[in-house]
Formats: structure tokens, C-alpha cells, sequence
């Protein structure tokens, strides 16, 4: 019976040496972290009340206690709390990295799989009616795939060129499969082949054009991929003179994917712009910094 007040009276033990030694902590990294300007000022508040409520001595003894402290331990205290500040940024820069790595995969995996099997299907009818088409067709869908596959492995890395390459192969596969109904037009520098820009991106811009603009017109079109440089940005166009686009409509999982993918990459510095040109059509346009190359 006389065990229980006694561990009572040692549990309100343990709990005030842990608030005071909580107390005591907290005083010690405020000291070890505040400014000797800021410092100046809280001993004088300290001495003026010491003053006015006689506890000059306890006042003084406070001053010269926090100077100890602040001048044998506070530099120490000061660049561990530091370090582990660093140390806490650090793990959280290393988290949002993955995060956004995990999340730049989750939107490159919707990439469009009916492509490939429309490609195969489009090979297995050639073969029988066209067997040299066929066998064209077939090493574009190599060229793709050897241009596709590495790229969506990478992540945020890739190249203007190395999109345009692979756009080629893929519009040279969509024109067997549309004949006359899909002309095609690039307008990209040669410099600009070496500038950083996401992988798959520009396809994904083709793709929507060709199903949204050339697909629903009797007569088929052009799809025009430009790039060119205002300022310190670059903008990467594909326009086509299809059917046009509804500005109100929603844009569909390509698009979305686009802008997640930009705003997960550049932030507010790059941007998707839709529009539709006075002589009819639409055009997408894919807006981020300019570098010269990879490595810049």
C-alpha cells in the first residue's frame, strides 16, 4: 500500500527534471544561436527588473552566467545545431527527390500504349497486301523503339535532337498508316538539337494533333514541329491545320500529363500554351529555360 504514493511522488520527480532539463536545453541552444546585439538588449531588460523588483543580484548572476555559457559553449552548440539543420534539409531535399523521381515515372508510364499495337496490327495487314511497306514500317518501329525505350528510362534527361529523332520515326510509321492524308514539316535548327528537353513529350504533342486535328479531317493535313528561342527561353511548337481544338474542352490524360511533368521539373519557369492560329488549326506549345546544352 505505501509503494504507490512513493512511485507517484518519484514519477513527479522524473517529470520535472525532464521539463527543467527541457527548459534548460531550450535556454542553452536560444543562447548558442541568438545574436550578441540581441543578447546586449535582453541582459539590460534583465538588469532594469532586477532593479525594480530588488533582485539586483540574481539579475547580475543571470548575466554573467549566460555570458559563461555563451562564450565557453555556445560556438559548439551553435555549429551543431547547424549541422543538424543541414543535416534535416538535406533528408528532406533527398525525399522530395524522390518523390518527384516516383512521380515523373508514374506520368511517364501513361504514355499511350495504343501506338505499338496499332503498329504491330498495321505490319500484320501490310504483310499480306504490301510486303515492302511491311518491311518498311517494321524498321521505323525499330529506329522508335531503339530511340523510345532509353528515353523513358531516363527520367528528366533528353536532348531536343534526340526528340526530334525519335518524332521522325514516329511520324514516318503514322504516315504508311494515314498515306496522303499526313504530310509532315520540321522547322528545328540543327543548334538546338543539344538543348535539354523532357523526353516524349514532343511525341505526345504529335500524337494529340494527329488524333484530335488530322484523325477527324476527311482530307488529313500537315503537322509542323518548330523550335526557335525568345530570350532566354525556348519554345518548341507542333501546329497542324486539322479540325482545331476546343479551347473549353477538357485536355485529356496527354496534355495533363505534359503540365504535371513541367510544373514537377521547371516549376512556374515553363509552361503548355494551346492555341488556335487565325487560319485555322491548333498549335501546342511547349515553353521552358533555354541552356545550350546538358551540362550548362
Amino acid at each position: 500500500m505505501t509503494a504507490a504514493p512513493i512511485n507517484r511522488a518519484l514519477d513527479f520527480v522524473r517529470e520535472a527534471v525532464a521539463e527543467a532539463s527541457a527548459i534548460w536545453w531550450g535556454f542553452f541552444d536560444w543562447l548558442a544561436l541568438v545574436e550578441w546585439r540581441k543578447l546586449y538588449v535582453t541582459w539590460f531588460l534583465v538588469f532594469i527588473f532586477g532593479i525594480s523588483f530588488q533582485l539586483t543580484e540574481p539579475a547580475v548572476w543571470f548575466i554573467l552566467l549566460s555570458f559563461g555559457v555563451k562564450v565557453l559553449a555556445g560556438g559548439k552548440r551553435r555549429a551543431e545545431l547547424k549541422a543538424k539543420d543541414a543535416s534535416d534539409k538535406a533528408n528532406v531535399a533527398t525525399l522530395e527527390r524522390r518523390l518527384m523521381e516516383a512521380q515523373m515515372a508514374t506520368l511517364q508510364a501513361q504514355v499511350e500504349p495504343h501506338f505499338l499495337f496499332n503498329t504491330l496490327a498495321l505490319i500484320g495487314q501490310l504483310i499480306e497486301t504490301d510486303p515492302k511497306e511491311a518491311a518498311r514500317v517494321h524498321a521505323h518501329l525499330i529506329e522508335y523503339l531503339r530511340s523510345s525505350l532509353p528515353q523513358m528510362r531516363a527520367g528528366g534527361g533528353g536532348t531536343l535532337g534526340k526528340q526530334v529523332e525519335l518524332s521522325r520515326a514516329y511520324l514516318a510509321i503514322m504516315q504508311a498508316r494515314m498515306k496522303e492524308r499526313l504530310a509532315v514539316r520540321f522547322e528545328v535548327p540543327d543548334f538546338l538539337g543539344s538543348s535539354p528537353f523532357p523526353p516524349m513529350m514532343l511525341q505526345t504533342l504529335i500524337e494529340n494533333s494527329i488524333k484530335h486535328g488530322l484523325e477527324p479531317k476527311v482530307a488529313g493535313g500537315t503537322v509542323t514541329v518548330k523550335a526557335h528561342v525568345e530570350g532566354a527561353t525556348l519554345h518548341v511548337d507542333v501546329c497542324d491545320d486539322g479540325v482545331g481544338i476546343n479551347l473549353h474542352a477538357d485536355e485529356g490524360v496527354g496534355l495533363a500529363n505534359i503540365r504535371e511533368r513541367l510544373a514537377l521539373l521547371y516549376g512556374k519557369d515553363a509552361e503548355l500554351v494551346i492555341e488556335m492560329p487565325p487560319g485555322g488549326g491548333a498549335c501546342a506549345s511547349i515553353r521552358l529555360p533555354y541552356r545550350m546544352t546538358e551540362f550548362d
